[in-house]
């Protein structure tokens, strides 16, 4: 199980990296001679990598709550208060 999550967080982090790396790219974005507006390309790849990165978070939690109702994760018993 731990695997799962780990991977689900690396997901998360790949994603976040994808859009930065989009947003940190040269300022043209698309290839010389290509019509449109410079940056529009680049702000789409960003927005869609940042939505994956929303997408595989809210799937992540989910899988988490599940699984805590399936039982196949359980509480560590760590005392909330002193």
């Amino acid at each position: 199980m731990k695997f799962v999550f780990l991977l689900g967080l690396l997901a998360i982090i790949g994603a976040l990296a994808m859009a930065g790396r989009a947003m940190l790219q040269g300022g043209r974005s698309g290839k010389p001679g290509e019509p449109g507006e410079p940056g529009k390309l680049k702000g789409k790849r960003m927005a869609r990598a940042l939505a994956l990165r929303v997408a595989l978070s809210i799937a992540l939690f989910a899988f988490i709550l599940i699984s805590y109702q399936m039982g196949w994760i359980q509480p560590t018993g760590v005392p909330l208060a002193r």
